[in-house]
């Protein structure tokens, strides 16, 4: 194995164990989840959020998602998000969101990273298929590769535009 490689998997194994208390968690990241350099562990939702946050500038974190905080149990499970993070945006009104969560979508987004880029697919094709039965949890999702972006319905169609473009830019 490449030298680089075993570094990234190693840094995915620690990441990953980190993520679920220090528990052992064996997670396969196949092929295509590799970036342009070979290695596997570089992409995170904490480093996209960064970029979100340098280009949208109205975006705070609110929370970084773990094995004990997960509200799904999504996170590290086959087919899912290997990383996520919440936040919240300025430009969405106190008053829209009195009574959810303080890491909800709603108020303001969250990225999500996926090993594959047909997990972050299957993953908006399913969010998209509840809020057509449940227009009440509508919300924006922008994919790029692996990284799902979710934003909040409340922000209008320039905010929005603003996180299209954003993620349009993601390296």
């Amino acid at each position: 194995m490449h030298p680089l490689r075993t570094v990234a998997a190693g840094l995915l194994l620690l990441s990953a164990m980190t993520a679920c208390g220090g528990r052992t968690v064996t997670v396969s990241v196949p092929a295509d989840a590799r970036n342009r350099h070979g290695a596997t562990g570089s992409l995170s939702a904490r480093n996209v959020f960064e970029q979100l946050a340098a280009s949208v500038g109205s975006i705070r974190k609110t929370g970084v998602v773990t094995a004990g905080n997960d509200p799904g149990h999504l996170l590290g499970r086959h087919h899912e998000y290997l990383s996520k993070v919440t936040f919240s945006d300025s430009f969405v009104a106190g008053s829209d969101v009195t009574g959810s969560g303080r890491g909800e979508v709603e108020r303001g987004g969250a990225v999500e990273v996926f090993a594959t880029r047909s997990d972050a697919r299957a993953r908006a094709a399913y969010i998209r298929g509840v809020t057509r039965a449940m227009p009440a949890f509508a919300e924006r999702d922008y994919l790029r590769g692996r990284i799902l972006v979710r934003v909040s319905r409340y922000l209008d169609a320039a905010r929005a535009e603003a996180y299209s473009r954003a993620v349009d830019q993601l390296t």
